[in-house]
């Protein structure tokens, strides 16, 4: 009896000890942590969040804490990544029409240098006929 009552209260403690981690709140770390390896990572924040607000001396709160840190530092980076690349392209535009602006500043520079000798040439004749 007296064994049958130990192996009882050691399964009963086995089995508290086996479920407790899976309480108070593992739902929305595990749902968060869904979100984090499905790509949503805002959502993933928020549930992080709400499981912060709820249990901030939960057993997982330093992991949630530690993961929702890392998902906002990689949203902001995104969010800086997507900003440098519209500034990238917006500045090759810019660059193209810089060199097309170069171009034609050539071209015509080109032509001043003809004109120019042309001038000369005109001028020499005008010498020499004096």
């Amino acid at each position: 009896m007296r064994r049958a009552l130990g192996v009882l209260l050691l399964a009963a403690a086995l089995t508290g000890c086996a479920s407790w981690p899976f309480g108070r709140g593992s739902a929305l770390v595990a749902d968060a942590d869904r979100m984090a390896r499905d790509g949503d990572f805002s959502g993933a924040v928020a549930k992080y969040d709400e499981y912060l607000a709820r249990h901030p001396e939960g057993w997982s709160a330093p992991r949630a804490q530690e993961s929702r840190d890392t998902l906002a530092a990689t949203l902001t980076a995104r969010g800086e990544a997507t900003r440098l690349r519209q500034e990238v392209a917006r500045l090759r535009e810019e660059l193209a029409r810089r060199e097309l602006d170069l171009v034609r500043v050539r071209q015509e520079a080109d032509r001043l240098r003809t004109d120019l000798e042309r001038l000369k040439q005109i001028d020499l004749r005008l010498e020499r006929t004096r």
